[in-house]
């Protein structure tokens, strides 16, 4: 039995990764959270009684509580998911970017390097500190649309992939992704690192593209699109992602880093279309004036910086752990649209909360 905290347990991750680890593991969890607008502790009422689980609201920034927590709790493993994440957020207001995504992840590193030199040689050699990233970091990819007479496969991430983000939200990821490898190489603290592509499913917050198409035209409302809409995305099953995040955190290899992807490339224009006919099929009583959700679409100024394309090749986790994804996108949106349509009480409660 392992104790783990998970730091940004309430946001869209990590409460998906919480639920997984109570139903379908034995340890311990620590749930460390600031509880900003897009933590929500409702996301957890299923498992928050369980003698597994505790929760603390805290702010990773705050060292002499992450330092008192450690050595009350002993982790065996961190994995670390707090993190202000809104591109558009991070345009308007860079600031507590910096000071979460950067400042918050130092102070972590060093609580656990300070944490892990002091445990026991057989505890120690087990310890690890799993920083959870994103495939934004590397910037974009080069567009179908933009190249002439394409030949072969265009390119994806990997995980020698070089650095180069565009938007102050990827900055300090990428920011955290470098001071976690340095830790490692400068003081051999034990650290794997994971880049995501772009998660989706149930219990999202409702600023993402995917939850704010459905509940925007379910309400008659504009479904904005940026630019054109050919931005292209893989998307990623929020189930797929964390059965992916257990194995590195449980069996990949210290100091090594994994490329986490759906394999389910889609242009954003696509995803939007694709759930306006999913409600169309399921939900009969549209607003008024409306003949089809797709009505609503509207295009919008593009988003500054906006990356044309990400796309991962997560050929090492399944080599090296023998993981793949396991839906498709048409079964994922699918699953996500009726979760959707049947909790909009939660949506509700979740957009009015202050």
């Amino acid at each position: 039995m392992k104790n783990i905290i998970i730091t940004g347990g309430c946001g869209f991750i990590g409460s998906s990764l919480i639920r997984y680890l109570i139903h379908e593991t034995d340890f311990n969890i620590l749930n460390l959270d600031k509880m900003t607008y897009a933590g929500n502790k409702e996301s957890l009422h299923s498992i928050e009684n369980n003698h597994r689980y505790q929760f603390k609201k805290i702010d990773i920034c705050d060292a002499p509580k992450i330092k008192e927590i450690f050595y009350d709790f002993k982790p065996d493993i961190i994995m670390h998911l707090a993190a202000e994440s809104h591109v558009d957020r991070s345009i308007d207001g860079p600031k507590d970017f910096i000071k979460t995504n950067i400042i918050g992840t130092f102070n972590l590193l060093e609580q656990a390097r300070n944490y892990w030199n002091n445990l026991e040689d057989n505890k120690k050699k087990n310890f690890r500190f799993h920083h959870i990233s994103t495939d934004e970091v590397f910037g974009d990819l080069p567009h179908p649309d933009y190249i002439k007479n394409i030949k072969g496969d265009l390119p994806l991430f990997h995980e020698d992939s070089s650095y180069a983000p565009s938007s102050p939200y990827s900055a300090s990821k990428a920011s955290s992704d470098h001071l976690v490898r340095a830790w490692n190489r400068t003081y051999k603290l034990p650290v794997v690192i994971t880049n995501c592509s772009n998660n989706y499913g149930p219990f999202q917050f409702p600023e993402k593209l995917i939850p704010i198409v459905i509940l925007n035209a379910l309400s008659g409302k504009k479904l904005p699109v940026y630019g054109k809409g050919n931005a292209i995305r893989d998307w990623l099953y929020v189930d797929d992602h964390v059965k992916a995040l257990l194995l590195v955190a449980t069996k990949g290899k210290i100091g090594e880093t994994y490329k986490i992807g759906g394999q389910n490339e889609k242009k954003n224009i696509e995803v939007v279309k694709l759930i306006c006919k999913i409600l169309d099929d399921f939900v009969s009583d549209k607003p008024e004036g409306i003949t089809r959700y797709s009505d609503l679409i509207t295009h919008v100024k593009d988003r500054s910086g906006h990356d044309l394309r990400y796309a991962i090749d997560a050929r090492k986790i399944k080599k090296d752990l023998g993981w793949e994804p396991l839906e498709t996108f048409e079964t994922g949106i699918k699953k996500t649209v009726e979760w959707y349509l049947d909790n909009l009480d939660w949506c509700n409660r979740v957009q009015n909360k202050k």
